[in-house]
């Protein structure tokens, strides 16, 4: 019998990628999918991120790069938070990484000990449960409240450290599945908490430059010691690419290097090549979000009118967080059946919320126009 270690036992299902795979299987049998599962931008790359990396690939030679990255690269993301935040970094503090997950290894690496506590939102990405308990890491969730806009707060984070202390606390915002931004005063008072406490706050801020008439702010304002974590992945619209970067407390930089060395040595010499030039293709990335701004006004207006109506604050990045209980309190069965009934997939919320996700679905509108209409028609022919 082959063995399997107690950490690959305690990770779960990513669900999303279930369904998508399921969904990829239907269209491979020649069924027209609506692709709504996946936090997948459908634009291409910019045109200056392929030409980039074509020019460097005609080279004929993709070398190894130092595990901290490209130091160009390193320099335009620093500058970036100058411009773009107000906030100095100094280049030496970036790590370009292999995506944000391998930011999130990294990070969980660096910062605790096995058996130590991490608070994470619930609802949240699934991924962070599921790194933190491979790591032999802990979990503990911040369940999120109405009342609060299902953002986590300062109160909430002294109440999830009280009732058993933690080590430290990951955020996100705008947030995967709410699409919850944090207010400026909210993320300042967070910061000023976890900073009470002793610990050190992750911020995921992988979807700014995807929000809809309210401001992101990077924690970084706040705390120069916080550890953000982002990627090319979901405004750059380059998600096959695995590129992403992290800032990092000088005291980090070394850890972490150490880690990246020694883990995956560098993140892609081409990707990063990529990654530096989508830094001039601001318009065009711009022009996509207003396509998922659309969308995100289509499904607003439609779903209240399937029985879909409440939503989380739906303030950033590209999903809707839907309230499915007065259709059914079985998400994953809801979600086969709309799968194999309305050729429209979608991921049940349980990825996200294992206590109450079974009422929740996450619709991504990261699609075009065109196919977040038809997801509407199918849906309404469906459910009526």
């Amino acid at each position: 019998m082959t063995p399997i270690s107690r950490r690959a036992a305690a990770v779960q299902p990513f669900l999303a990628m279930d369904v998508m795979a399921a969904a990829a299987a239907k269209a491979r049998a020649g069924d027209d999918v609506v692709r709504m599962e996946v936090g997948q931008p459908s634009a291409p790359a910019p045109r200056a991120v392929i030409a980039a990396a074509q020019a460097a690939l005609a080279t004929g030679r993709v070398p190894y790069t130092e595990a901290l990255g490209l130091p160009a690269l390193r320099e335009r993301i620093a500058r970036d938070y100058a411009e773009r935040h107000g906030v100095p970094v100094s280049p030496e503090r970036v790590v370009i990484t292999t995506g944000s997950s391998a930011g999130f290894v990294l990070a969980f690496m660096s910062l605790f000990d096995a058996g130590a506590r991490v608070a994470v939102p619930q609802p949240g990405y699934p991924a962070y449960r599921s790194i933190l308990a491979s790591l032999d890491l802990v979990p503990a969730p911040m369940v999120l409240r109405a009342e609060d806009r299902f953002a986590p707060t300062a109160a909430l984070l002294r109440e999830t450290h009280a009732r058993e202390p933690v080590a430290g606390a990951l955020v996100m915002s705008p947030a995967n599945p709410s699409g919850t931004v944090i207010t400026e005063t909210a993320l300042r008072d967070l910061c000023t908490a976890a900073h009470a406490l002793g610990l050190p706050l992750i911020s995921d801020e992988i979807y700014h430059g995807l929000s809809y008439g309210v401001p992101t702010v990077t924690a970084l304002r706040f705390d120069p010691d916080a550890v953000v974590i982002n990627s090319f992945s979901k405004y750059h619209c380059m998600t096959g690419w695995r590129v992403g970067w992290m800032i990092v407390p000088e005291a980090l930089v070394r850890p972490i290097e150490r880690l990246a060395q020694n883990l995956y040595i560098s993140a892609p010499y081409l990707s990063q090549i990529g990654a530096l030039a989508a830094f001039d293709a601001t318009d065009e990335l711009d022009a996509v979000g207003d396509g998922y701004a659309r969308n995100r006004a289509i499904l607003l207006d439609a779903l209240p009118g399937l029985g879909l109506g409440r939503v989380h604050p739906a303030d950033g990045a590209f999903y809707l967080y839907a309230d499915v209980s007065d259709l059914t309190n079985d998400a994953p069965t809801f979600c086969r059946r709309m799968l194999d009934e309305a050729l429209v997939a979608a991921t049940p919320g349980l990825d996200f919320d294992p206590e109450l996700g079974h009422h929740h679905v996450r619709f991504s509108f990261a699609g075009s126009e065109a196919e977040c209409r038809e997801a509407v028609a199918r849906l309404r022919t469906w459910l009526r």
